[in-house]
């Protein structure tokens, strides 16, 4: 794998795009990897996955813009068509996935992470939609997902301008490392279901 990394941490896996001069964009190749690796993840040994960017500066800033700038009608559908599979397919595991958020979660990166159950992010989080200013639509699942997690009304009013949201300002986790805090939560649960519920970082 060239993009992407996997280890694990007990009964924690944790996923992690690893493109960050690129600031985690998605292209095919990544998509690819991504699809892989969700593939081999063992079930019986894992009881929670948790997915992030690498670097500080990015979650997933999106779709690779200069790939998709280079293909064809018919090539972009089926670029689309891969991402929503994918992201389906994480949406659908059978055990809990974790957004760590750090950084920007723009067109792409915010889909992936409301495809996650639970998203925890760092204080420089920024989610947004920005393809608008592209000419484009939200290509995989953002529409209708955004519009199940915070309503249709929120849903019409950040779509079309492309407003980007920032988190407000959390306690930063111990040792300053959101992987760490997240695992010692899971570890902490143990097998509890209810873990499914958000777990906020507050003062």
């Amino acid at each position: 794998m060239e993009f992407i990394t996997y280890e694990q941490e007990g009964f924690v896996g944790i996923l992690t795009i690893n493109r960050p001069k690129a600031l985690n964009a998605l292209n095919s190749q990544v998509l690819d990897e991504l699809n892989e690796t969700i593939d081999s993840i063992d079930i019986n040994e894992t009881r929670a996955l948790i997915l992030t960017g690498a670097g500080d500066k990015s979650f997933v800033a999106g779709a690779d813009i200069g790939e998709m700038s280079t293909l064809t009608k018919s090539e972009g559908e089926a670029f689309g068509k891969k991402g929503n599979d994918v992201f389906r397919k994480l949406e659908t595991l059978e055990i809990p996935v974790i957004a760590a958020v750090n950084g920007f979660a723009l067109g792409g990166g915010c889909e992936i992470s409301m495809s996650c159950d639970i998203r925890i992010c760092s204080e420089n989080a920024i989610f947004g939609q920005p393809e608008v200013g592209l000419g484009i639509t939200p290509g995989f699942g953002g529409t209708q997902r955004l519009a199940r997690i915070v309503g249709p009304g929120m849903a019409k009013h950040r779509l079309p301008g492309g407003a980007l949201c920032q988190v407000p300002r959390l306690k930063k986790p111990p040792q300053g490392k959101l992987g760490c805090f997240l695992i010692h939560i899971l570890h902490s649960t143990g097998r509890s279901p209810a873990f499914r519920i958000f777990i906020p970082l507050t003062n």
